[in-house]
């Protein structure tokens, strides 16, 4: 008996989830959902079964052949990262139904009142369960170990409508007899078949990890951009339609590269969902339906590399997954480094190069925040005892792309392309550990061990000696003229005058980490950075004001910090409020997460959190 996962109650000895077959009755006025959750497992089995919970209450758990119900105790206290364990007692069944109601405060859920949307008159409700939060929206062995297949019927306002990680089979009047499990516990089939509800069915038949079990409902609308691509938001948000069709017009193109370069599209389609600004992360990979900020609408199309990111994951990450998160940059250090090949492909080398260059900053820095805690910058570490959400970092993206490019420069890019897809077609739908991935590699390309420290790369602290920092005309001119600034010389606008967004981000990442308030008002003063729409450039200028004492600049802080909460932007503007040595600044931050927490994931909400109390 040992834990398969550092973050899941299940066991190595227990048989693994297959398939679930979920109920789920949405209800908006209490923010809870009301479900029942059949559970397939690969064999029969006898003894303790544990599932992960998380602020679930469960009704009963019942043998679905006979209906009677299984024995099943609750632990008392939650583990901090882990949840509840749920514990039920099989006697050779090879399945189990599980009758539950989840929390208000459900981790994975955010509820928004009609006031938090764009229409102001419809509520919505998303999903983020990466990295251990599906468990708060049924119970289930809550690890990327298990890849299951599922199918859903779910209940929702007829005024509504529902988009799902999976393929939509129907929308329906609701049926009675569907609630009679539900009816073991807090619902009524008068409920489940009110005049004013209806039945979105789904289903999903290739088997992913829970991670990837994603949904939102919504006043929905859509827009074709492909003939595998609708872009999905709000139908009242007729602007930000437009603007994600016209900024993810090339998505097509994309997934043609994609296939070119790492085979087939396994998912059949590809359908981007634009969520309100409350969205933690950038973009999320769930099959067939990935999620993203609204920040990534730019208006220039770099967006989309973005959607590049989430593309590749249909490859890296969605076909071949890390066992569990000690592994993560097995999903994140490949998929970087497709993204990065889809982006050369679709918008040339030197964007490709930028990108590299973002991240090689962006990497270094990551050095510099676990320069205390050296086992977060490893690529494959020890997560005992460590909640995933407080160590996220770019270390398994960047330095696991760093890894996987060290890779490519030792055999060459044909060989590697060649050893890419068979990778891929090696382990597609199945979760491996770096391990698997070292031996592999080793059997593949003999001899790679002799020319790589492939033990150094992945179980090694810092940045190997052997990565790469990008060398091209623009990076170096962009580096040069970051250096010139620490002298006072601000860029000419010649200079600058075929920036973007990237370029800028690359500049203002390279800046000292503080300057004279009268440097960054005068640069503020010629290229407005503070007012641009992109919010990688804004973030990256007020970051930089908060930390060279620009006061005037809190305003616009405070007024970005309440309009989105993707947490890309919230952990460094926060954390530069906190760790100031201002108490202006840290009021401010006290302040504004008072002002703006209830706007915010509960994900978003418990990183802000451990950073004020880290530093306030």
């Amino acid at each position: 008996m040992a834990p398969i996962d550092p973050h899941s109650f299940t066991e190595s000895s227990h048989p693994l989830t297959t398939h679930v077959a979920l109920s789920l009755y949405l209800d908006f006025n209490t923010s809870i959902i009301h479900g029942s959750a059949l559970l397939s497992l690969s064999s029969a089995f006898s003894g303790n079964l544990s599932l992960d919970s998380r602020c679930i209450s469960i009704d009963t758990i019942l043998d679905p052949q006979t209906l009677e119900r299984l024995p099943f105790s609750v632990s008392a206290e939650p583990d901090r990262i882990r949840g509840t364990e749920v514990v039920v007692v099989l006697s050779g069944q090879s399945s189990v139904l599980v009758v539950y109601s989840t929390s208000p405060s459900a981790s994975a859920l955010q509820w928004l009142s009609p006031l938090q949307t764009f229409s102001k008159t419809h509520p919505y409700v998303y999903t983020q369960c990466q990295a251990i939060h599906a468990r708060s929206i049924f119970p289930c062995q809550d690890t990327p170990a298990a890849r299951i297949r599922y199918d859903v019927v779910m209940n929702i306002p007829t005024s509504l409508s529902a988009v799902m990680s999976a393929r939509h089979v129907r929308r329906r009047l609701p049926v009675p007899e569907e609630a009679k499990h539900l009816e073991a516990g807090s619902l009524g089939s008068s409920l489940w078949s009110a005049e004013d509800r209806v039945v979105e069915e789904f289903v999903m038949e290739q088997p992913i990890p829970p991670y990837l079990f994603a949904f939102a409902v919504g006043a929905l609308g859509f827009r074709e951009v492909g003939p595998r691509t609708r872009v999905y938001a709000e139908s009242a948000a007729v602007e930000v339609l437009d603007a994600a069709a016209l900024e993810f017009a090339g998505t097509e193109e994309m997934i043609k590269q994609g296939e070119k370069l790492f085979g087939d599209y396994e998912w059949e389609r590809f359908d981007l969902l634009v969520l309100p600004p409350s969205f933690p992360y950038g973009g999320m990979e769930n099959p067939r339906m990935v999620f993203l900020t609204p920040t990534v609408i730019k208006g220039d199309a770099s967006g989309a590399q973005v959607v590049a990111h989430e593309l590749a994951h249909s490859w890296t990450g969605n076909l071949i997954t890390n066992i569990n998160n000690e592994h993560f940059w097995l999903n994140e250090g490949f998929t970087t480094y497709a993204e990065r090949r889809i982006v050369e492909v679709v918008q040339g080398a030197d964007i490709a190069t930028l990108n590299i260059g973002i991240g090689w900053k962006g990497l270094n820095d990551e050095m510099e925040r676990f320069k205390d805690n050296l086992e977060c910058t490893k690529l494959k570490n020890n997560q005992e005892g460590v909640d995933p959400d407080d160590v996220y970092s770019q270390v398994p993206y960047e330095k696991g792309f760093q890894f996987v490019f060290r890779i490519e420069r030792q055999v060459g890019r044909t060989a590697f392309d060649d050893f890419l897809k068979k990778y891929i077609a090696t382990f597609k739908f199945k979760s491996i550990d770096t391990d698997t991935f070292l031996e592999f590699l080793k059997a593949n390309i003999p001899g790679i061990e002799k020319e790589i420290n492939l033990q150094l790369w992945t179980e090694g602290v810092g940045i190997p000696e052997d990565a790469y920092e990008p060398v091209s005309n623009i990076y170096t001119k962009i580096i040069s003229l970051a250096k010139e600034f620490k002298q006072g010389k601000m860029p000419s606008e010649d200079e600058v005058a075929e920036w973007s967004g990237q370029e800028w981000e690359l500049y203002l990442e390279n800046l000292p980490k503080t300057c004279e308030p009268s440097q960054i008002t005068a640069l503020d003063k010629r290229y407005r950075l503070a007012e641009s729409k992109d919010y990688e450039v804004k973030v990256s200028f007020l970051q930089l004001a908060i930390s060279s004492k620009c006061s005037e600049y809190h305003g616009e802080v405070e007024k970005t910090l309440k309009q989105v909460g993707r947490m890309k932007y919230l952990r460094p503007l926060f954390t530069a409020l906190a760790q100031s040595g201002g108490n202006e600044e840290k009021q401010l931050a006290k302040q504004v997460f008072e002002e703006a927490r209830e706007t915010y994931h509960p994900i978003a909400q418990g990183v802000v959190e451990s950073i004020l109390s880290k530093y306030i």
